[in-house]
């Protein structure tokens, strides 16, 4: 009980910064620029961890729906063990679950008609060997390989129309350059649903060669 209740007061503490656009102490993957096309960036980033999920329905519900199935895991959802180290003094026992600390950007990608993929990174202290075993036999954790990636940065909007609006100006800032796709653009969001959009972090993203 005290520990579900200190992962509720620390999702609380998440939201209250998210709101006003503070993400002071969220963990983000590292990645090195190598080059920039205009507004995007070319970022190299090493192999990380990840939780996902798949969800249905159209982006902005199953996003949402994929955000509270992971920020669940996280928040102590899982089977904890002793000694997994916790990133604040909120879990009282493993059986209670090990509480894992939040980090962005949520990602997302299409998954087939009507689905998609949520993807929360894990902070860099965490393995798929040490991560504790997801509750929710719908929550998966990957090692997501190293990789390459083209990224636009946007606020506002991260409705559908939006984000198909900022994947179409990702792959026109790159065409003609030395830099090529190798997939779909996916998106990713920094910041919860509630945040204000004139604050939110969001960006579009694909993988992509050359160089």
């Amino acid at each position: 009980m005290l520990a579900r209740i200190a992962a509720l007061a620390a999702g609380l503490a998440v939201a209250a910064c998210s709101v006003v656009g503070d993400r002071r102490g969220t963990e983000e993957p590292p990645f090195e620029v190598v080059a920039q096309v205009g507004t995007v960036e070319i970022r190299r980033y090493p192999s990380r961890i990840a939780a996902e999920t798949d969800t249905a329905g159209d982006a902005e519900e199953a996003r949402n729906a994929g955000f509270r199935r992971l920020a669940g895991y996280i928040f102590g959802a899982n089977r904890g063990a002793a000694k997994i180290a916790m990133t604040a003094p909120v879990a009282q026992a493993p059986t209670e679950g090990a509480r894992i600390a939040m980090t962005a950007p949520v990602a997302q990608e299409a998954a087939g008609p009507g689905r998609w993929s949520v993807r929360f990174f894990m902070p860099a202290q965490w393995t798929l060997a040490t991560l504790p075993v997801p509750n929710d036999p719908a929550v998966r954790l990957v090692e997501v390989p190293g990789e390459t990636m083209a990224a636009l940065r946007f606020t506002g909007s991260r409705d559908a129309g939006a984000v198909a609006a900022r994947q179409a100006e990702l792959r026109q800032a790159l065409a003609g350059s030395a830099w090529t796709p190798q997939a779909d653009p996916l998106a990713w969001f920094y910041d919860p649903p509630w945040t204000l959009p004139w604050l939110r972090r969001n960006e579009v993203a694909v993988r992509v060669s050359g160089g």
